[in-house]
């Protein structure tokens, strides 16, 4: 009797264009045949760049890619991308990193995410599938509560000081969002060690996130107690959140905050393999 050839399994890649870091993984069966991860100023080009991890990896096209990227929202947006990664995978996906994130931190189920790395926004998911944003506008019209937020009010409040240097400095550097954001630590250590002028910058950022998750938590009538989970550097600071879930407290919604069950890549990856077996 003729053996039967064995089929494989889809190929499905995920990948996380964050603020910071792009990260991508290939999977075959579940298992990761690939993972790469490099800065996202590195990435001039993201076609280019996810198809080298694929030609690292002996691969040339994958069944299913799901990209979920920063500054990605409409579907204009959306499509865009897409277009552009279309000759990567025969099925293409394209969301928000934010989305991922809320995916991933909440196993796929409804709640509330507050992203706070250089950038920020607040996300919710109901139990059918909708979706509320607050935030997320970018550092010239928003990002409060963010890594860049913090560093340019601490500079800003330096300057009222009378400490002119420093900010123009950040100002006129290379990169002045990434390197006003690498401030972020150094005002939270100083907000814990007491110095009046962080404490003032750290409590305004945790105020304005809080009535991002209040925001979006009623405007999806998500019911109490709302599972609340947190993605971003900022946010992996435990002081700061539990600053954040002490104001969402006090604004009045009762929350239940959940350690990241997994990250954006691994979320996108999901959907990738998803895709994949269709």
């Amino acid at each position: 009797m003729a053996a039967i050839p064995r089929r494989d399994r889809a190929l499905a890649m995920g990948v996380d264009v964050g603020g910071t870091w792009v990260r991508a993984v290939v999977t075959r069966d579940g298992r990761a045949l690939t993972r790469a991860r490099t800065r996202t100023h590195r990435v001039r080009e993201l076609s280019t760049f996810l198809r080298r991890v694929l030609h690292d990896g002996g691969i040339t096209r994958v069944d299913g890619l799901v990209v979920a990227s920063r500054g990605i929202w409409t579907p204009r947006e959306r499509a865009q991308l897409r277009a552009r990664l279309r000759p990567l995978a025969r099925r293409v996906h394209v969301m928000s990193d934010a989305q991922a994130a809320l995916l991933g931190a909440l196993d796929g189920g409804p709640g509330v995410l507050v992203l706070a790395g250089t950038g920020s926004i607040v996300l919710a998911r109901s139990a059918d599938g909708r979706w509320a944003r607050a935030g997320g506008l970018g550092p010239l019209l928003g990002d409060e509560g963010s890594a860049f937020w913090l560093g340019r009010e601490w500079l800003r409040a330096m300057a009222r000081d009378g400490d002119f240097a420093r900010a123009r400095a950040a100002a006129r550097a290379t990169a002045p969002v990434a390197r006003i954001a690498a401030l972020a630590p150094r005002v939270l250590a100083a907000a814990r060690g007491g110095d009046p002028r962080a404490r003032t910058v750290v409590r305004a950022a945790q105020l304005h996130l809080a009535g991002f998750v209040l925001d979006v938590a009623r405007r999806l009538g998500l019911r109490a107690p709302v599972n609340v989970s947190w993605a971003g550097g900022v946010l992996d600071d435990a002081t700061f959140r539990a600053g954040v879930a002490q104001a969402v407290r006090r604004a009045g919604l009762r929350a239940r905050w959940r350690a990241p069950a997994a990250p954006a890549v691994a979320a996108a990856t999901r959907l990738a393999e998803r895709l994949a077996a269709r």
